[in-house]
C-alpha cells in the first residue's frame, strides 16, 4: 500500500478516530510525517496506560467478586488462603469449588459478549448491533428450553448435563447459518440484517413462549431460571471451552485489526483501499455470533453486556482497532463482574440472576452514553 502522510491537526485526528491517511500510515507500514509522529506517539501511549488501568481494575473487580457471596468471609480471609497454605476446609471448597469458576465465568463471558458486540457494531455500522439484535440470544434461549424440557429427562445422566449447552449452541449457530445463507442469496444491506435479525428474535422468543405454555410446572421453573443467567452452573471444562473460542476468535480480529478499523470509514472507502468488504463482514458476524452463542449456551442470557461494554471501549480508546479489541474485552469483564457483586449484594443472603442485574444496571449506563452522544 502506498506511504501517506499524516495531517496532526485534521479534526480526525484531534478527536481520536482514524482518517484514511492515518489509516495508511499507522498499520500498513506507511510512513509518518515529522510533525505528526510525537503527536501519535503520545496517543499510543495514552492508550496503553487507559488498558494498563482497565485491567488492574478488572483483577481488583475479581479480587471483590471473590470476597463476596452469601458466606460470611470477607477480603481478609480470601487473601489468607490465597497466600497461606493451612485454611479451613470449608472456606477452600467455597472459594475453589464454588465462587472462583463464577468469578473467571464473569471475566471470560463479559470479555466474549463485549467483543463479539463490537465487531458486529463495526462491520454492521449500526451502534445498536449486538448478539442479541441479531436473535443469537434468543435462539440460544430457545434452545436450551429444548434442552431443558427434553434432552435432560430423557437422556443418561453424563449425556443429559451437556444437553442443555449443545442445544443452546446448535439452536444459535442454526440462528447463524440462516443470516449466513440469506444475507449471501440476496446480497442484504447492513439495515436489512439487523431487521433479519429483530425478525429472529421475535420468532424464538414466541416459540420459547410456545414451549412454556406447553411443558409441565417443573419443567417450566428450570427453563425461566435458565433465562434469567447464572454464571455459577459453568464448571471447568466449560469455561475452558468459551476461553479457547475466545482466544482464537481474538487473535483473528486482531489480525485483521487494519482492515476492521478501515471498515469505520464507509464501506466504499474501504473497498478502495483493496479490503474485502463483503467477505469480511460476513466472516466477522460467523465468528461474533459463534462466540456469543458459546457464552450463552453454558451461562443463560445476559443482556446488554454485548451492547454496553463496546460503546465504553469505543469512549476509552478511539475506533482504533489494535487498542478497540483488548479493550472492548476489557470493559465487557469489568461489567460483568460488577454486576456479579451487585447481584450478591443487593440482596443480603441471597445471589441474584446475573441477566437481570445486567439489565438493570445497563439501561441506565445505556442512557448515559445516548444522552452523552446527543450532547455531543
Amino acid at each position: 500500500m502506498k506511504q501517506i502522510s499524516t495531517n496532526v491537526s485534521s479534526p480526525e485526528f484531534r478527536d481520536e478516530t482514524v482518517s484514511s491517511s492515518q489509516l495508511g500510515a499507522l498499520t500498513e507500514g506507511g510512513t509518518l510525517s515529522t510533525e505528526a509522529k510525537p503527536a501519535y506517539l503520545s496517543l499510543v501511549r495514552r492508550r496503553l496506560w487507559l488498558l494498563t488501568a482497565m485491567a488492574t481494575l478488572v483483577v481488583l473487580l475479581a479480587i471483590i467478586d471473590l470476597s463476596t457471596g452469601p458466606s460470611s468471609y470477607n477480603l481478609t480471609d480470601i487473601a489468607r488462603l490465597l497466600w497461606v497454605s493451612e485454611s479451613p476446609i470449608v472456606l477452600e471448597v467455597i472459594v475453589y469449588d464454588i465462587r472462583l469458576p463464577a468469578v473467571l465465568a464473569a471475566l471470560v463471558v463479559g470479555a466474549g459478549l463485549s467483543v463479539a458486540g463490537t465487531q458486529m457494531q463495526t462491520v454492521l455500522h449500526n451502534p445498536l448491533a449486538s448478539p442479541f439484535t441479531l436473535g443469537v440470544s434468543a435462539a440460544a434461549s430457545f434452545g436450551a428450553a429444548l434442552g431443558l424440557v427434553f434432552g435432560v429427562t430423557q437422556l443418561p445422566s453424563f449425556i443429559g448435563n451437556w444437553a442443555v449447552p449443545v442445544s443452546a449452541f446448535l439452536m444459535s449457530t442454526l440462528a447463524v447459518l440462516l443470516i449466513e445463507r440469506i444475507t449471501r442469496w440476496r446480497s442484504m444491506s447492513n439495515e436489512l440484517i439487523i431487521l433479519l435479525g429483530t425478525t429472529l428474535v421475535f420468532t424464538f422468543t414466541a416459540l420459547l413462549q410456545g414451549l412454556q405454555y406447553a411443558v409441565p410446572d417443573r419443567a417450566l421453573e428450570a427453563v425461566v431460571f435458565w433465562t434469567m443467567g447464572n454464571l455459577s452452573r459453568v464448571n471447568i471444562t466449560q469455561l475452558g471451552m468459551i476461553a479457547v473460542v475466545l482466544l482464537l476468535v481474538m487473535v483473528y480480529f486482531m489480525r485483521s485489526a487494519w482492515q476492521l478499523t478501515a471498515m469505520q470509514l464507509g464501506e466504499e472507502r474501504a473497498s478502495a483501499m483493496g479490503i474485502p468488504v463483503a467477505r469480511l463482514r460476513l466472516q466477522t458476524i460467523l465468528l461474533s455470533s459463534v462466540l456469543a452463542s458459546v457464552c450463552v449456551s453454558f451461562v443463560g442470557t445476559v443482556g446488554f453486556v454485548g451492547l454496553v461494554a463496546p460503546h465504553m471501549a469505543r469512549l476509552l480508546v478511539g475506533e482504533d482497532q489494535r487498542f478497540l479489541i483488548p479493550a472492548s474485552a476489557l470493559c465487557g469483564a469489568a461489567l460483568l463482574s460488577a454486576a456479579s457483586i451487585a447481584g450478591k449484594v443487593v440482596v443480603p443472603g441471597q445471589v441474584l440472576p446475573i441477566g437481570i442485574v445486567t439489565s438493570l444496571v445497563g439501561v441506565p449506563m445505556f442512557l448515559a452514553l445516548i444522552l452523552r452522544r446527543v450532547r455531543g
